[in-house]
């Protein structure tokens, strides 16, 4: 009689293919990892806290153990338990070293938030958003615009600028401010579909970008082309926490540790959000209507009403993080906010695998370090053994990399590198059902087979 035997490896940590990576030694495999390289990263680190090719080679390493924890059959506790470690001790701790691998961390931590954001509208929705970096705009000037004194133009009384301390009563209201905007753009294509929805998201897009250049006249409402700079930070919220551990922590590396603390206690709740949105009925509904709109109508699900809150869900994570990146930067103009913005967000969700959770985190780590990290250290490298053209600067080829990392994303793994199961399914056929799904009565003298109703019932439970 089939039994839940088949699951428990994942569970408990073993591994029937190959023996010697069961139970003890398994978890002994994976805690020495997450203990070895935590430690050769910050002892080389203390040793010479400048980059080097060592120092990002022990970089990546580190924040590989996520993938390592992600991809190891051991327990969700001992999973639980180590990322909690890694977040909120190891990590931290690397970046107070070297103020470069904290700002990478940081820059992942926020790309996360803009990927997964995008992985609800383009994953989960299956409605292909070119314009998302509009949102990432609005929210950025929303908080730009009232802690400076460029509201002081257009709103009487000369309350701005805000202090601050204003700063987290602001980051639900660009919460609110991206998700009016995800409606704004989702009403207009609610009867549009694949490259129609592209071409107007991405005007979408371009139209924000190209008002926040021109609203200077008549009203100085976003400054123009010259942006907006001295933008507001937030609070430095955990100083009583450092002076009473005693931390002897300069200006630059506090304020880096508290948007560190600030992105990934974001990036934490929105994952839970969205997870819980993506097993719950609505991210059922999103499901159907990406596989075909037609058959979810039939079913009875609000394609209006789901598709705008897939737009505002996207929007408002966007928005948010927008405000963050406004303060993190204290500085924003309209290019920075350009399509290739978008399309580098796209990537990531692509990269990784669309509607898979995981996939994106794992796209959106992968994609930035190659923008800050992995690109300018092969310049680097090349240019002390070489004389090296600046023509020739691989840092200067990001698009390509970018178009031709797509290109063979599509033709040799369309899923993405951590796919979601139902993709996987789609792209290589249906997986059998497992013996354990497959309900058996108590008389019966033979298990029933892969092919009959009961079969088929559990594996797609």
């Amino acid at each position: 009689m089939a039994t839940s035997e088949s699951k428990t490896p994942f569970a408990t940590g073993s591994n029937p293919s190959n023996p010697f990576l069961q139970g003890p030694a398994l978890y002994a495999l994976v805690t020495a990892y997450l203990v070895v390289v935590p430690i050769l990263a910050i002892g080389n680190m203390m040793s010479n806290p400048r980059p080097s090719l060592i120092a990002d080679i022990l970089f990546l390493g580190l924040l590989g153990s996520f993938l390592v924890l992600h991809k190891a059959p051991v327990s969700m506790t001992y999973k639980g338990v180590a990322a909690a470690i890694l977040l909120g001790a190891v990590l931290p701790f690397f970046g107070t070293f070297n103020q470069f691998y904290m700002d990478v961390m940081i820059q992942i931590a926020m790309f996360c938030v803009l990927a997964t954001g995008l992985n609800v509208v383009v994953g989960f929705a299956g409605l292909l958003d070119l314009g998302y970096i509009a949102f990432y705009a609005v929210g950025a000037y929303t908080w730009a615009i009232v802690s400076t004194g460029q509201a002081n133009n257009f709103i009487s009384g000369g309350h701005f600028p805000l202090g601050p301390e204003w700063f987290f009563v602001f980051l639900p209201i660009t919460l609110v401010v991206g998700a009016i905007f995800g409606v704004l753009l989702g009403l207009p294509v609610l009867r549009l579909k694949g490259d129609y929805l592209a071409i107007v998201t991405l005007g979408f897009g371009e139209v924000i970008r190209v008002l926040l250049t021109n609203l200077d006249r008549p009203i100085n409402i976003t400054n123009g082309a010259q942006g907006i700079k001295d933008i507001g930070q937030p609070p430095l919220f955990l100083n009583p926490i450092f002076n009473a551990f005693g931390l002897d922590l300069n200006r630059a590396q506090t304020v880096q540790l508290h948007f560190y603390v600030l992105v990934a206690v974001i990036l934490l709740t929105m994952l839970l959000v969205v997870y819980r949105l993506s097993v719950s009925r609505i991210g059922r509904a999103w499901t159907a209507i990406r596989e075909d709109e037609t058959a979810a109508i039939a079913m009875g699900i609000p394609l209006v009403r789901m598709k705008l809150l897939a737009f505002v869900t996207g929007a408002s994570f966007a928005g948010a993080m927008g405000m963050v990146f406004a303060a993190k930067q204290t500085f924003v103009n309209p290019p920075t906010f350009d399509l290739i913005r978008s399309i580098n967000i796209l990537a990531m969700v692509i990269l990784g695998g669309m509607g898979s959770i995981p996939g994106v985190l794992l796209g959106a780590a992968l994609v930035t370090l190659l923008n800050l990290q992995i690109l300018p250290r092969i310049t680097a490298e090349l240019e002390a053994r070489t004389n090296l053209p600046s023509t020739l600067d691989p840092a200067q080829y990001q698009r390509l990399i970018f178009g031709l990392m797509l290109v063979l994303m599509t033709i040799f793994r369309p899923q993405g590198l951590l796919p979601e199961e139902r993709r996987k399914e789609e792209l290589h056929g249906v997986v059998p059902p497992d013996p354990a799904d497959i309900p058996t009565k108590p008389d019966d003298d033979s298990a029933p087979s892969s092919s009959s109703p009961t079969g088929s019932g559990g594996s797609g439970a």
